[in-house]
């Protein structure tokens, strides 16, 4: 393949976009990879286009070598399938919904779980036919209130989901680790530094589940790893280390103080402090007991409910991870003090909040026998010592905490929490039997009876791996492309007219003929600076400078990762380039 820029479409930008917010935003715009079409959708131009072409050749490959058979399910879908799963109402405001001409209502697909659990069952009726993973590449849609970043967060956008049946868990789990293992092939070969940590389901339903994440400052996920293990999990499933439970009779009866013009934690401790309350000093934050009141509002409900939660004061409540426990509810702070007096604000306690009717769901620190200064739920009063079980029941406990770096290691209690940022880039899922048994998926088993499949589903964001990619590989001059997935093997850059030009195309068309992807650019109109400033921005792994040496037999060559520069002679020059290509390519023999 030979790309000629001076017939290309692409247009480099010497300035950053005004709407771009994170790198990988910035230089696939500037560098004429993505236009904006809509908010939330882009074009991918030509360089584009090859990039996500070469990401999904990787994908496919090692799908392929595990027995993955690709499909292809539509993109707009009957509402019907999603009623009878439940997603219609799960899914809420992120579905694109729209009906046909008769009224029928339909759907732009989120993701296809429920086409391939009907599939299977439209096609297949004996254990025989089993195991069985299917997958396709496909446009998925999601309207998200507020589309940023690019390709990161868009409303359209490409996946590759694949969707494994298996008869029994031993075969799930077998299929599971399949997919993880190829995931792991995958994200080596686009040469991204990732890490697999532990996830929430969320919509999506099953038990077990992991996310594939790009590490990267503007990622949109935050994750944790251990000191002193291998945990590593999404902040959304971190589970809190719980402290041990005690006697909830042992502490001495509670006690109501008044405490005036204390609404906040911080001025409570300062107060609590200087008066000695419950015969004490050392007050801090994290003895107390912060009351949240939350609204919950259920799929399809058409009022919301009142929800408290009560965590310890140096904690605040991470709306994220509150939303993921709760999904598929929608979460929002409580703000209509007014028309609840029975909720006095700022002096909340759990005491009365059975009696209320009200929803009370605790940090696992609260734990039967601790003991806490917490609200009396009378203005500017506060008690001391409302225990746990005694004083208080809690209906549950709940994951939503914010979690800090230094918390101690859930899986081994040795080492400490240390928190980054990333990009998903892949989910991985044991479905179970969720969508089998919305659309009774039975099969004939071995012993003459009904067998019921069990799921997985793999889902990797292809056009987002695009984004992920150029966050990890840029410099402050532009993107630098691996060469699995540069959009061209070569650069070649002509400085200079006349036989400089010839000799260029000459070497592009010889390279082209042995295999390789060759960017030519062959532009009359523009400066050499101005080719070379387009070189970096544009990010092909190797630039050949075909200039004032070419009289003497020589041309450049430029590594944009290293930057290394050498003159070579020109002959012999075709050879090299090919084999180094080759051998990134795996197929030198």
């Amino acid at each position: 393949m030979l790309l000629r820029m001076s017939t290309l479409l692409l247009r480099t930008l010497r300035e950053d976009p005004g709407d771009a917010e994170v790198p990988s935003h910035r230089l696939l715009l500037r560098a004429g990879y993505i236009r904006r079409a809509a908010p939330g959708g882009y074009t991918l131009l030509p360089l584009g286009k090859l990039v996500l072409d070469r990401i999904t050749d990787v994908v496919r490959g090692e799908l392929f070598a595990i027995g993955d058979q690709e499909v292809h399910f539509p993109a707009l879908l009957p509402a019907e399938p999603y009623r009878t799963s439940g997603r219609w109402t799960e899914y809420g405001d992120l579905l694109f919904t729209l009906a046909d001409r008769r009224g029928a209502e339909h759907l732009l697909a989120p993701t296809h779980e429920e086409m391939a659990a009907l599939l299977v069952k439209d096609v297949f009726t004996s254990y025989r036919d089993f195991p069985v993973t299917l997958f396709q590449v496909q446009t998925k849609f999601r309207d998200e209130a507020r589309p940023r970043a690019g390709l990161l967060r868009g409303r359209e956008f490409l996946m590759k989901d694949a969707y494994s049946f298996d008869l029994d868990e031993a075969g799930l789990r077998d299929a599971y680790a399949r997919h993880r293992s190829a995931y792991q092939r995958i994200f080596d070969r686009l040469g991204l530094e990732y890490t697999v940590v532990h996830a929430m389901s969320g919509a999506m339903g099953g038990s077990a589940s992991e996310e594939f994440l790009a590490a990267t400052p503007v990622g949109e996920d935050t994750f944790v790893g251990c000191t002193a293990c291998d945990y590593a999990a999404n902040t959304e499933a971190v589970v809190t280390r719980v402290p041990a439970a005690s006697d909830p009779a042992a502490p001495p009866a509670a006690e109501v103080y008044d405490t005036p013009d204390t609404p906040t934690i911080a001025s409570l401790v300062e107060l609590a402090n200087a008066r000695r309350l419950g015969g004490r000093d050392g007050w801090t934050a994290a003895d107390t007991l912060k009351n949240v009141v939350l609204t919950v509002r259920q799929p399809g409900a058409e009022r919301a409910e009142l929800l408290v939660i009560g965590l310890p004061g140096d904690r605040e409540v991470d709306l994220k991870r509150l939303g993921a426990a709760l999904e598929p509810a929608q979460v929002a702070v409580f703000d209509e003090w007014a028309t609840h007096p029975e909720l006095v604000r700022g002096y909340l306690g759990p005491q009365v909040l059975d009696k209320l009717g009200i929803r009370y769901l605790v940090d696992p620190r609260v734990v039967p026998g601790s003991a806490w200064l917490t609200g009396a739920n009378e203005p500017g009063r506060h008690a001391t010592d409302v225990v746990c079980g005694r004083d208080f029941t809690p209906d549950g406990t709940i994951e939503a905490a914010e979690v800090r770096a230094g918390d101690p290691c859930p899986d081994c209690g040795d080492g400490e929490l240390t928190i980054r940022r990333g990009i998903e880039i892949g989910h991985i899922f044991q479905l179970g039997r969720r969508y089998t048994d919305a659309f009774a998926v039975d099969v004939l088993g071995p012993a003459g009876k009904p067998v019921r499949p069990t799921m997985g589903c793999y889902g990797i964001g292809i056009s987002r791996a695009v984004a992920a990619i150029a966050e990890q590989h840029h410099d402050d001059r532009g993107l630098v492309w691996p060469a699995a997935v540069a959009p061209c093997d070569v650069h070649l850059v002509v400085a200079g007219k006349g036989p400089q030009l010839d000799a260029a195309l000459e070497l592009g068309g010889r390279l082209a003929a042995a295999g390789l992807r060759v960017l030519v650019d062959d532009r009359t109109h523009v400066s050499a600076g101005v080719k070379f400033t387009d070189a970096e921005l544009i990010g092909i792994p190797r630039s050949v400078v075909v200039g004032r040496r070419l009289a003497d037999g020589y041309v450049e060559l430029r590594e944009r990762a290293g930057d290394e520069r050498s003159e070579l002679p020109l002959d012999g020059l075709v050879d090299r380039l090919v084999h180094e290509v080759r051998r990134e390519r795996g197929t030198v023999v």
